[in-house]
């Protein structure tokens, strides 16, 4: 659908939607449009206060808006099973996990649990998480789905087992397309496992195209670049589309009915930078499955957290 906007968004009254990094950029976006169409969301936010403060900005706009705030740092696999933990005795369902939150280009840190951050932020938490929200999904009447949050970098990744902290060397934008490429091996060898346990549970990846959020700004905000932040801002201006727009990738792939399970979607305009959403192909690397099964066995080793799925055939 070339022309897709979240107008053609079916109504998601009754349903309950987990969106990580729900206070600002694609997030907070994807947030209002899902509980502007009836969706309850779970804001899944690193700092209460300011996903409370995204909350009420959403519900000033949409007065019938239904919001909840919860902590979440994906730099803790102790905050990820809390979250779990509280979100399996709050509810009783759950129809989509947004894996949306990330980090990008910043300088070398480590998590809580010593994993290089962009790598442990932005798969290794997300993977934890859909781990312990699996039986949610499964648990819920219906068709329900993942979608995971990728990016067009993710081209540029490569998987390196023997490094996979990046600890000999470290190259921010490296490990961001690691990262990212981590992203779509996951979605897509969830989706695969999903199919074998013949659950009714779609696994899709997305990316939102070059979009004008506070993701580009933290990576030179902590180098204390001015330079770098003010190319950015500019390139920004001239380059990027709405974080508004930039969400509607997530929103298609969470919400289409076209959606099977397996799907990479991105805006279909301009080099994947912009436009409306489309599906499209993702990196020749991202579809290898001997890949992906290595490192989703990696994954469960480093989180902890045993997914209780077949290994596809």
């Amino acid at each position: 659908m070339s022309d897709w906007t979240p107008t053609a968004m079916p109504s998601q009254a009754g349903r309950n939607v987990v969106v990580t990094g729900a206070n600002s950029g694609v997030g907070f976006e994807a947030t209002a449009a899902l509980a502007a169409r009836g969706a309850h969301v779970v804001m899944a936010c690193r700092s209460t206060d300011r996903g409370e403060d995204a909350r009420d900005a959403i519900a000033d706009e949409y007065p019938g808006a239904s919001l909840t705030v919860r902590e979440l740092d994906l730099a803790d696999l102790d905050s990820v099973r809390a979250f779990a933990d509280w979100y399996d005795a709050e509810y009783d369902s759950l129809h989509v996990l947004c894996n949306n939150a990330g980090v990008m280009a910043i300088p070398r840190s480590e998590t809580a649990d010593g994993f290089e951050t962009q790598f442990g932020v932005n798969h290794l938490g997300h993977f934890a998480l859909t781990g312990r929200l699996l039986g949610a999904l499964r648990g819920t009447k219906g068709r329900t789905r993942v979608v995971t949050q990728s990016s067009g970098v993710h081209e540029r990744g490569r998987i390196d087992f023997e490094d996979l902290q990046h600890e000999a060397d470290y190259d921010k934008w490296e490990a961001y397309a690691q990262s990212k490429l981590a992203n779509v091996l996951f979605a897509y060898e969830l989706d695969r496992r999903l199919r074998a346990a013949g659950a009714s549970v779609a696994s899709v990846a997305c990316h939102p195209g070059y979009a004008d959020t506070n993701l580009q700004r933290r990576g030179p905000e902590a180098e204390g670049s001015r330079l770098r932040l003010l190319a950015m801002k500019a390139a920004n201006a001239v380059l990027a589309q709405s974080a508004e727009r930039g969400a509607w990738p997530l929103l298609y792939a969470a919400t289409d009915p076209s959606i099977d399970g397996g799907e990479y979607v991105g805006p279909g305009g301009l080099l994947n930078m912009r436009g409306h959403p489309a599906e499209q192909n993702s990196s020749d690397r991202s579809r290898d499955e001997d890949t992906a099964r290595r490192l989703w066995s990696v994954s469960e080793d480093l989180t902890g957290v045993a997914v209780d799925l077949p290994a596809p055939e």
